[in-house]
């Protein structure tokens, strides 16, 4: 595997495991408000966790900023690599969230 394909997978596993990482994390943390202020903790953690991917997604990909720019060259600049190599971030980030959210609604009982 050359440097440029290895940087790649771990642009892409990290964006996975980081998008995971604050849908599971921010939920069940947040959910202890849930606790603090009486209201049912279970509903409160399942709610967290499909409300925040976005934020996750935004998170793991590092910002929107970088990705407009690295998008807008791969576009305008004939880079279709750096294009490509964005979008499969982005949708790794989207798995993220959303195998996050599963696993908080299913461990939870949803």
């Amino acid at each position: 595997m050359t440097g440029d394909a290895r940087q790649t997978l771990h642009q892409v596993v990290t964006a996975l495991f980081l998008a995971l990482g604050v849908v599971t994390g921010g939920s069940l943390v947040g959910g202890l408000s849930a606790l603090a202020t009486g209201r049912p903790p279970i509903a409160t953690i399942q709610e967290l966790a499909r409300t925040i991917k976005l934020w996750a997604i935004v998170v793991a990909i590092g910002g929107s900023f970088p990705t407009i720019q690295a998008i807008e060259s791969g576009l305008f600049s004939g880079q279709p690599g750096v294009l490509m190599r964005q979008v499969v971030v982005i949708l790794a980030s989207l798995a993220g969230a959303q195998l996050g959210q599963w696993i908080v609604v299913t461990v939870t009982g949803g």
